[in-house]
């Protein structure tokens, strides 16, 4: 509930997003980090390196970026979109159980990258590990979930991943 309430507090000029509520199956890639594919990705016209984030699969209230979803909650069949949550605990690598969500901050750094996972789809697994649905979200490197543009290196991060994950999924909020 703080995470939804500091999104609340924040200046609407600051963020370039379209709120929205879904309620359903969504992927929580907030205790996840990112490898990179490799690949581009384009944000509202903005090319990003693409990254790769698996992330658990679970069921409930979500907060979106209806922009970036065509205003829909809705993912086609075998996909979830991965969104916010104000859930407090959640199934973390590399066991799945289910464990507390610890915020911390980093700077970004050449050496230390971040991931934004809000609001992009990603492909359900065929199989469950420790009884937990994955999904691999796709989205891109660097990229605020604020004003989807690039962040400048020396931005304070704030993420759920622990020290050590590779381009962890947060946000310079």
């Amino acid at each position: 509930m703080k995470k939804l309430l500091l999104l609340a507090l924040l200046p609407f000029n600051v963020f370039a997003v379209d709120l929205m509520m879904c309620n359903g199956e969504y992927a929580l890639c907030a205790a996840s980090g990112s490898t990179p594919t490799g690949k581009k990705i384009t944000v509202m016209g903005k090319v990003f390196a693409e990254g790769m984030a698996v992330c658990p699969v679970l069921k409930g209230r979500s907060v979106a970026n209806g922009a970036l979803m065509n205003n829909s909650c809705d993912a086609p069949a075998g996909k979830v979109w991965s969104l916010f949550s104000t859930v407090t605990e959640a199934p973390q690598a590399p066991t799945w159980a289910v464990a507390p969500l610890v915020p911390r901050s980093f700077i970004l750094s050449k050496t230390e990258g971040m991931s934004n996972q809000w609001s992009f789809l990603c492909d359900k697994q065929a199989k469950k590990v420790n009884n937990v649905q994955l999904a691999s979200c796709y989205g891109p490197i660097n990229e605020s979930p604020a004003t989807n543009g690039h962040i400048k290196m020396g931005a304070k991060i704030i993420t759920d991943a622990p020290v050590g994950v590779l381009n962890p999924v947060g946000g310079n909020f």
